[in-house]
């Protein structure tokens, strides 16, 4: 009997981690889940490097000339569109030299000659810079493949942080609205109306025409104000189901408060929902952000992002030179996004207590 006794309080003092025990087994059984888990690991400790400023830090320094090619295609002439104003056309009546005196003609004539020093300096320095960078250069000659890692920085940033203030206002608000119900419920869908009405791209448009000030708290601020009514919807719903169930009836009966029947009874319920909106949004959010620093809405001049980069790489198709588009679209933002949907796909089903 003791035995029973014993087996049961070790089952009762682990119940509450028992879900997340069964969700792990199941991810470790998911072999693209794994791999994907991976992906977005090595994505988030490149990004924490860079942060940390052990790697990528000179990312804005001119390294190499402009449109530096990739090492692996070789020196590639960007000389093309100089060639045409290069050559200088001979006078077709030469000047005697020993009848008109040339500072009366030219007035640079006596400081050509350290104009001409400085010229060969400068010429010595240009002749320093690299050729070819391991994945190629932009137009002013910085390494694609530093400022993609800093570019990384600034968009899973915006896109972790949007999400977490998204989740927090959806969760409050859902809480709110699906445990008191009566006229809380009511004005909360009122406001969830008013944002689901409009265009989710329109909306946010609309918010950063308003902000003028750029910058990642700006985009940040923009997204998590916009973006919490999906999770509100959920939340609400799950709130409704639970608040009158026995588990939460007995916390009242007990003497629990509104509060701690809300979030410590009924939210460990619905963590796992949480968890994965969580995870979509921190994926929608990078593409937003994407698409406002593309518009140029997002990050300001002196900062960098993937939207950023896709923004100049525009001009840059057009002349041949694809590295950077590359870099930024293909690299990184779907080798990223991808990853991270597929683990999100993984993390649900999981998660799923439907499913045995």
């Amino acid at each position: 009997m003791s035995a029973v006794l014993d087996r049961l309080e070790r089952q009762y003092q682990s119940g509450s981690s028992g879900i997340w025990q069964i969700a792990w087994r199941r991810l470790k059984g998911d072999r693209v889940a794994m791999v994907s888990l991976v992906v977005v690991g090595l994505f988030l400790l490149t990004i924490v490097l860079s942060a940390l400023g052990l790697i990528a830090r000179d990312w804005d320094d001119q390294v190499g000339v402009s449109y530096a090619s990739p090492s692996f295609l070789g020196k590639v002439d960007n000389t093309e569109a100089l060639s045409a104003g290069a050559a200088i056309p001979e006078l077709a009546v030469p000047i005697d030299a020993t009848i008109v005196d040339l500072r009366s003609v030219d007035p640079l004539a006596d400081v050509m000659p350290e104009i001409e020093a400085r010229a060969k300096a400068l010429q010595s320095t240009v002749n320093d810079k690299a050729e070819t960078l391991p994945f190629g250069g932009d137009k002013w000659g910085r390494d694609i493949i530093a400022k993609t890692i800093k570019g990384a920085q600034s968009s899973v940033l915006v896109g972790f942080a949007a999400a977490f203030i998204a989740v927090f206002l959806g969760t409050v608000l859902g809480a709110l609205a699906g445990y008191h119900g009566r006229w809380v419920n009511d004005l909360l869908e009122w406001v969830y109306n008013v944002f689901t009405s409009i265009p989710n791209l329109l909306l946010i448009l609309a918010f950063a025409a308003v902000f003028q000030k750029r910058g990642l708290l700006t985009v940040i601020m923009i997204l998590g104000v916009t973006g919490w009514t999906g999770v509100y919807r959920l939340i609400r719903a799950e709130y409704l189901k639970h608040a009158n169930r026995e588990y939460v009836k007995a916390a009242e009966a007990i003497g629990a408060s509104h509060f701690r029947r809300m979030f410590v009874h009924i939210l460990p319920n619905v963590s796992h929902i949480i968890l994965v909106n969580l995870s979509l949004l921190v994926v929608g959010f990078i593409k937003a952000e994407v698409i406002l620093s593309y518009l140029g809405f997002g990050v300001p001049v002196e900062m960098t992002s993937w939207g950023t980069m896709l923004q100049e790489a525009q001009n840059e198709l057009v002349i041949g030179k694809w590295w950077q588009f590359a870099a930024a679209a293909f690299l990184s933002m779907a080798v990223l996004v991808t990853a991270f949907s597929l683990l999100t796909d993984a993390l649900r089903d999981a998660l799923d207590p439907k499913l045995k």
